[in-house]
């Protein structure tokens, strides 16, 4: 007797596809959507007109240099700049040539200065 040829079954794809929905729907159920650190700023429009204008500090932002209210200042000496000049608002100015990483420095350096508004004025065209 000559044994029997074995057959070959198309496996199915069901179970697996099942299987990974599962899990997708597991990590998307048990992950966090929190935010992890914000930077509060806001536009130029917003505000503009309640700002003192004798308390408004102007900061251009480059790609290695900050100049506020034209004079060169040190990202690690902005806010005791700030705090002697006395200035409230602070319209930051991103140069042509500024990261993304740059400007979050900025912000995130600002954050030690809760008492001063930061505005964000668009970048050049």
């Amino acid at each position: 007797m000559l044994p029997r040829a074995r057959r070959n079954r198309r496996l199915s794809m069901t179970a697996l596809v099942d299987v990974i929905f599962l899990l997708l729907l597991f990590f998307m159920l048990s992950s966090t959507f929190s935010r992890f650190s914000e930077l509060p700023i806001s536009n130029g429009a917003a505000g503009a007109s309640d700002a003192n204008l004798d308390r408004l500090g102007i900061l251009r932002i480059g790609e290695e240099d900050l100049l506020l209210n034209g004079i060169p200042s040190a990202l690690g000496d902005l806010i005791e700049a700030l705090q002697d000049l006395e200035i409230e608002v602070l319209a930051v100015s991103p140069q042509e040539a500024v990261n993304a990483q740059r400007l979050t420095d900025l912000l995130a350096t600002m954050r030690a200065a809760p008492d001063i508004e930061v505005v964000l004025l668009a970048g050049p065209e």
